[in-house]
């Protein structure tokens, strides 16, 4: 199995891997600004601004690119 998966290019899943990689990153920036959430709450609690704005700049950079993925998807979907 490990096998074919290296080597899937959209036989399987049916969406080329380009396209399967694109979804799959913005899912994970999506996922990633979630979490930073949960983050920078706990940070928060424990009165730790610094890293409270540490984990909000890196949300900001999630969320930067899961817009910057959701505008390639556009792209690639009406064409």
């Amino acid at each position: 199995m490990a096998t074919a998966y290296a080597q899937e290019t959209g036989e399987i899943t049916g969406t080329k891997d380009k396209d399967y990689n694109l979804v799959w990153f913005v899912e994970q920036c999506l996922n990633n600004a979630l979490r930073l959430e949960i983050y920078i709450a706990d940070a928060e609690r424990a009165g730790d601004r610094e890293l409270a704005d540490l984990f909000r700049r890196a949300q900001a950079e999630s969320r930067k690119g899961a817009e910057q993925g959701k505008q390639y998807l556009r792209q690639r979907l009406a064409g």
